[in-house]
């Protein structure tokens, strides 16, 4: 049966350009388009007002069949330095909607779970069923170690899915040295994971990220430089511990991190799969990129703590609609200390209404075909791209790292950012915008370190300190909360 169409369009002129220019430039009262409609990224991006067919272009897109009901993976960090304690929160966390952990691991406690030996995480996992939840890692320096504790807790059942993250890349950066030479770390660890790869067939070994950049103030293009200069480098590792070249590439992961810019973070996720799909391509190897996405810690604030609900709900949405594999959403309180059960609910139950309620997973790549997102997509992969080869022409990441390239180029964004945020042309709401003059501080947990700091096994190799400027982690809003107070 034939129904008869409605025409919308047709009194309606074709769209011009040059008239809605001249519309616009009867509101700009002086100013020129560019200072007044046009925006730079920190990446020195500019962001257009208008975009049309004109800027549309063709981008690596992610097609692949999603699980309509679990689209992604709900991973919850767990990090209470009480064993008996993350092994409670990790519990709760999976039977309230969470599909895996990520456990970070330090034996003094300070920076997650006091664990320092196989019976130690065995305690932190008590409860888990690693043949079916995923578990990844967070263990620095330790992860090679705490690599093989997982493999014997796991069984050498062959389908456990686990991430074993092994990053120390990351950990160098970040702390500005290594114990020992950091390319003796990156054998150390490659040759682990080789070993690890015959006994556990859906493992993931090394996770490539360029978190350090970003959680020090840089860009998204000098983030994405820093993972895809990671990446290779782990997979050169593999290669050279006996994997072949596709081996090696599918058993890494790509870390991104996802601030309050939704869109920014959806075409930034989708950079690097574009990043990812020329490496392999030049590698000669067709491997899709998985992708795990975390909330940054930069953007949280101490002041208003409430209002990172809104920051990690965009976060998540980000890593929802760039089709992220796993996203890991902090806790609103992680600025001022360790979550309540209260808390680590907000993070699981954030995701869940993305998930179940919004159904952000049902479609494949919503971003696709949108001019401005397509457009935004190619610019940074294009920037990151120039970043890469720049970090591989200076030897490597290893090499960028120690002469102080990437710590240089950081820098100075995250000064210019700074300088904004200063300046108030960019605001932290509940901070710098709307401050709450009555904000009381939301509870955490306090639990006392010292008594669970464990002695762990030495993760010193022969041969002298490696030394790099360290990436070290900021927060935005830390100097005007400071002035607040």
């Amino acid at each position: 049966m034939n129904h008869p169409t409605t025409p919308l369009a047709e009194d309606f002129g074709a769209p011009d350009r040059s008239k809605w220019m001249a519309l616009v430039e009867k509101t700009l009262k002086g100013q020129t388009f560019d200072d007044a409609l046009v925006t730079q990224t920190p990446d020195g991006i500019a962001i257009q007002p208008l975009y049309t067919i004109e800027d549309g272009v063709a981008v690596v897109r992610d097609l692949r069949a999603r699980d309509a009901d679990r689209p992604w993976d709900l991973r919850m960090r767990a990090a209470h330095p009480d064993p008996r304690q993350a092994a409670a929160e990790i519990m709760k966390d999976l039977e309230g909607g969470a599909a895996s952990v990520l456990l970070a691991l330090d034996p003094s406690g300070l920076n997650g779970v006091a664990v320092g030996s196989l019976q130690d995480l065995a305690q932190a996992l008590n409860g888990v069923m690693l043949d079916l939840a995923p578990v990844a890692l967070d263990a620095g320096f330790l992860g090679p170690k705490a690599a093989d504790w997982l493999g014997t807790l796991a069984k050498s059942a062959p389908n456990a899915p686990l991430a074993f993250h092994l990053d120390p890349l990351t950990a160098f950066a970040q702390a500005g040295t290594s114990p020992g030479p950091i390319e003796s770390h990156l054998v150390s660890a490659a040759t682990v994971g080789a070993r690890l790869a015959t006994t556990y067939a859906k493992a993931s070994l090394f996770l490539a990220t360029g978190r350090a950049a970003h959680e020090a103030g840089g860009s998204n293009t000098e983030e994405l430089a820093t993972m895809a200069a990671s990446a290779v480098t782990y997979a050169k590792a593999l290669v050279r511990a006996g994997l072949s070249m596709e081996e090696a590439f599918s058993r890494i992961v790509l870390g991104v991190s996802l601030d309050a810019e939704y869109f920014t973070g959806v075409a930034k996720l989708r950079a690097a799969r574009a990043l990812w799909a020329r490496i392999t391509q030049a590698c000669g190897v067709s491997v899709p990129a998985v992708i795990e996405a975390r909330s940054s810690q930069r953007m949280l604030t101490r002041a208003d703590a409430w209002t990172n609900l809104l920051r990690l709900t965009s976060a998540g949405f980000a890593g929802a609609v760039g089709g992220a594999d796993a996203v890991v959403l902090g806790a609103f309180t992680d600025a001022i200390g360790l979550p309540t059960a209260f808390g680590r609910r907000q993070a699981r139950n954030t995701q869940l209404v993305l998930m179940e309620e919004s159904h952000l997973g049902r479609v494949a790549d919503p971003a696709g075909g949108a001019w401005y997102l397509d457009n935004l997509t190619d610019l940074l992969a294009r920037a990151a791209w120039g970043g890469f080869q720049a970090i591989e022409a200076d030897g490597g990441i290893i090499k960028a790292l120690e002469s102080g390239l990437i710590a240089d180029i950081v820098g100075e964004t995250r000064a210019g950012q700074e300088a904004q945020f200063a300046d108030k042309s960019r605001k932290i709401l509940g901070v710098t915008a709307f401050p709450n003059g009555e904000d009381k501080p939301a509870e955490v947990a306090t639990p006392v370190v010292a008594d669970f700091a464990v002695d762990g096994p030495s993760v010193r190799l022969p041969g002298p300190d490696s030394r790099c400027p360290p990436l070290t982690p900021i927060r935005f809003a830390a100097a005007f909360e400071g002035a607040q107070a």
